[in-house]
């Protein structure tokens, strides 16, 4: 048997590629639009909880890209408490494999790549079904994807005012601040829920709650908005889908069922379903339906979190740490 290696970057490496907006949006609407176009196998997540009184669990997603010729396992952990100890909620592994031998191929720190797709899908979604003139960003939470949330999506929207909210005053004003010094404007720390969402015109919901709790009321949504919920626990109210014309998701395999999720109450009530659901946004990106028709509609859009933009951006990082001799290769065999 030949030699086999595997390219490795760690989060020093990654950090060193120095991904640009404009490149992390591309790869992941990549992986999208492979979706869309049936290209793709998507495993839904399974979840793995040591101890419940570690207040954390372990998410595994599998997933297949045909177009990237690319099989990949993200396994990564989500753990409430830790910036108790001074660490980030989630830390990730992507593996990627030859999926003609099962050869691995790549390891990569998921860290901040789950960070970055979930902020680019948040993009995406707003991409094809925010009012293309979005000037107010509403955003609850703080958390590690939060700041590619607000990065991406104003990275596409330049918007006049950004307000953001989390429970914790340190954690919101420092948000607020990190991202005041990273976009060149001002993000505005707001105390409270209403304040922050109202009037806005896209609405993303990344609370960090112990248990379900409707802490987004639907009568702070203006009509026409965008609202992106995709906290663990709900914090939305169940009349929240009875005001949408559209409602999207990632993925229907993962948002019909599963123990975690935002919209887990709407989907055990009916009030998301197979018959109500308008589209996955792959099918969305790849022109197969249509995303916002008109400025009057009122949309949500929900993911999971999908193992294809692990994938496609795990993918074109390494294609970028090969072009510029980033990265180590491990003896496997």
């Amino acid at each position: 048997m030949k030699p086999i290696y595997i390219d490795y970057l760690n989060a020093l490496d990654i950090d060193a590629l120095a991904m640009t907006d404009g490149e992390i949006i591309a790869a992941v609407e990549t992986g999208l639009v492979a979706q869309g176009n049936g290209q793709t196998v998507i495993e839904p997540r399974v979840h793995l909880e040591p101890d419940p009184s570690f207040h954390g669990h372990f998410n595994v997603l599998r997933g297949y890209v045909a177009p990237l010729d690319t099989a990949g396992v993200k396994i990564v952990g989500d753990y409430v408490d830790n910036y108790l100890h001074g660490l980030p909620s989630e830390f990730g592994i992507l593996n990627l494999f030859d999926p003609r031998t099962g050869t691995p191929r790549a390891i990569l720190d998921a860290t901040v790549i789950t960070d970055m797709r979930t902020g680019a899908v948040t993009a995406i979604g707003a991409k094809h079904l925010a009012r293309k003139n979005s000037k107010v960003l509403a955003h609850i939470g703080a958390r590690g994807t939060a700041y590619w949330n607000v990065r991406l999506l104003d990275h596409l929207f330049d918007f006049d005012e950004i307000r953001v909210h989390s429970r914790r005053p340190e954690s919101r004003d420092g948000f607020a601040a990190q991202l005041s010094a990273d976009l060149g404007k001002t993000v505005t720390a707001i105390a409270d829920w209403k304040s922050c969402i109202e009037g806005a015109d896209i609405v993303v919901e990344a609370s960090r709650l112990p248990e379900p709790q409707p802490l987004l009321k639907t009568e702070w949504i203006k009509p026409g908005a965008l609202v992106v919920p995709y906290g663990t626990m709900s914090a939305v109210e169940l009349s929240l889908t009875d005001i949408m014309q559209k409602m999207v998701v990632d993925d229907w395999g993962q948002c019909k069922g599963g123990k975690f999720g935002s919209l887990r109450a709407h989907v055990e009530t009916g009030r998301l379903s197979e018959k109500t659901l308008h589209a996955e946004l792959g099918q969305i990106a790849a022109g197969l339906k249509a995303g916002r028709e008109n400025d009057s509609e009122t949309i949500l859009f929900w993911h999971r979190g999908l193992s294809l933009s692990d994938i496609a951006l795990g993918k074109a990082m390494l294609a970028k740490a090969q072009a510029q001799g980033i990265g180590q290769r491990l003896r496997f065999a």
